[in-house]
């Protein structure tokens, strides 16, 4: 084969991925998150494009197959944590996303590495994480490495019973 028709062959594969569609949604906003407009300020800019229904979906979103990573892992990621369906979680799962949200902040894990590189501005300084730790700690929520237990186990074990 030469490599005109190499070439052919993969433009003409890369044309036609494009016709595959692809689920880029957003759906109704049920309830958001309460938090300080600081917090909130930092949740919309580094964490709602992925965790929320209010996701800002970039010209590369719609060019296979990028657009295909993209729609999975926003919906995997609102399936984990989505700010826009917070009354979904009842009290004790509010203060266990919480905990998550501080621990994968924390751990340098959130934002991923990999949206900062097309996003910079969603980066996290320290005041931003300060403001996020202490968001977290106000709303009742332990910042200690529970290993993801609950309150009751710790309570329970705390007081013997």
């Amino acid at each position: 084969m030469t490599g005109r028709r190499v070439g052919l062959i993969v433009l003409a594969v890369a044309v036609l991925i494009q016709l595959v569609p692809v689920t880029r949604s957003n759906p109704a906003v049920e309830e958001e998150v309460t938090a300080p407009p600081r917090v909130k300020e930092i949740l919309r800019r580094s964490c709602y494009d992925c965790h929320s229904n209010e996701t800002v979906w970039p010209w590369y979103s719609r060019v296979a197959p990028v657009s295909w990573q993209l729609a999975h892992d926003v919906s995997e990621a609102r399936g984990h944590l989505n700010f826009s369906t917070w009354d979904r979680y009842d009290a004790g799962e509010r203060l266990h996303k919480l905990r998550e949200v501080w621990e994968q902040v924390e751990e340098g894990e959130m934002p991923l590495w990999m949206y900062l590189l097309m996003h910079p501005a969603a980066r996290l300084s320290p005041a931003d994480r300060d403001a996020i730790r202490d968001w977290v700690a106000s709303s009742g929520a332990r910042l200690g490495h529970d290993h993801g237990e609950d309150d009751d186990h710790h309570h329970d074990r705390d007081h013997g019973e």
